[in-house]
């Protein structure tokens, strides 16, 4: 018999791959130098930014199928050859000056390595640790958020070093060996693996094992959605100007907010991995719940804090949530739809990712232009995460409701035996 794989080390691959992929968070280090280099306007250069995210998105929901299908070890080396390929073509794009072509190389190709790359191990990981789900996808979810932070200082280097060409080749190849390593190690668990955990000791079961084209129909997934979405949402738009909010309100000077979004990026890490793991305690509605009520109460006090240690603690915490709901979402959709096709229910779901990346920073620049300050921004963000907090509270009547079929059904199965 082939020997059963270190679970903790199937994790690690899972952290190797979504370091790399998490590196898309550093985009903004190649901002200034494309702009200085080629004379590219800046709306231009962050539309690289979107169009990845974008694609990170749409092959996520597409592709999520394929993941299932082929297993982890295959998709891993997909994601690998998309987003390793992405980088180093997007050399030669940088080389020809081609704005165009660093939109499809980096953010076509690339994005549909990062959306591969982004569900491969995931799904993975939860049929590995169906003890300790969160933890387990925090673990991997931790290394994209912490990805940028660790990633940011090596591009600088390089940018300086040996030019922005080459240190798209550089890093595409790095990136490409990793996660191809990665992958390679990556496998589903053995049949029946941790059986008898999941069958006795496990205190809330799979609500239901549902295909990803049967989970879409469900109310439940749409509210997972809209939770997801206006979570990033609000998320996405305070990472794209925490710097220029932190100037107008707080006063703080342009260095001291850069340092301020540079410790972001880890609380967008230590979130991820602290709010999963605490997940798998308090359960996953209470986290939803607890994550839109701090981030009502930070929101609307936002405006009116201007001391600026206060202040930036309110945007940690804010981040903190922004990272946790990510890595909180698959555990979340086992126990809603079962592990039989997590992969693709989550491809699904990142949609919502798709597109509150568009439409925060759009948003959060628009009100911005209009009314020339950022206090009405964060209001209106306020209050969509009032209606985050209502969906988080009315999913639990589906659980609820959900629970009470599942335990009828076991009454009369039981009823049936003993007759």
């Amino acid at each position: 018999m082939e020997k059963t794989k270190n679970r903790w080390l199937i994790a690690l691959a899972a952290v190797g791959i979504h370091i790399s992929i998490g590196s898309v968070y550093a985009w903004s280090v190649f901002t200034n130098p494309l702009i200085d280099q080629y004379g590219w306007d800046l709306s231009y250069v962050s539309l690289t930014f979107s169009i990845a995210i974008l694609f990170l998105g749409l092959s996520a929901a597409f592709m999520g199928h394929f993941v299932e299908k082929y297993g982890p070890r295959v998709s891993g080396i997909v994601a690998a050859s998309f987003f390793g390929v992405g980088m180093m073509t997007s050399g030669v794009a940088t080389t020809l000056e081609s704005i165009w072509l660093l939109y499809i190389t980096y953010g076509v190709l690339g994005g549909i390595g990062l959306g591969i790359g982004y569900i491969t191990p995931v799904s993975t990981l939860v049929k590995w640790f169906p003890d300790r789900r969160g933890l387990a996808t925090g673990l991997a979810i931790m290394g994209f958020g912490f990805a940028a932070m660790i990633a940011s200082p090596i591009m600088a280097s390089l940018i300086e070093s040996v030019g922005i060409p080459a240190t798209f080749f550089i890093l595409g190849i790095t990136y490409f060996v990793v996660m191809m390593a990665s992958a390679l190690y990556l496998e589903r668990p053995p049949e029946g693996y941790m059986k008898e955990f999941a069958q006795v000791e496990k205190k809330t079961p799979d609500l239901s094992q549902l295909t990803a084209n049967e989970a879409i129909k469900t109310r439940r997934f749409w509210l997972l959605w809209v939770m997801l979405f206006i979570n990033v949402t609000c998320g996405i738009a305070v990472l794209s100007v925490a710097s220029p909010i932190a100037q107008e309100i707080a006063g703080l000077s342009a260095a001291a907010a850069a340092t301020m979004v540079g410790i972001m990026g880890f609380f967008n890490g230590a979130g991820r991995i602290a709010w999963a793991t605490i997940s798998d305690y308090m359960g996953r509605p209470n986290v939803y719940t607890t994550f839109f009520l701090i981030q009502i109460a930070a929101f609307f006090a936002l405006p009116s804090i201007t001391h600026a240690l206060l202040f930036q603690i309110a945007l940690f915490l804010i981040i903190t949530c922004y990272g946790g709901g990510f890595a909180s979402v698959p555990a979340y959709i086992g126990d809603l739809f079962g592990t039989k096709q997590l992969g693709a229910i989550h491809g699904y779901i990142l949609t919502a990712w798709a597109a509150a990346g568009l439409v925060g920073p759009i948003l959060v620049s628009w009100i911005r232009e209009v009314t020339e300050s950022y206090v009405l921004t964060l209001s209106i963000f306020g209050i969509s995460l009032v209606v985050a907090l209502v969906v988080s509270l009315l999913i639990r009547l589906d659980i609820k409701q959900l629970k009470q079929t599942n335990e009828a059904q076991q009454e009369t199965r039981e009823e049936q035996l003993t007759s």
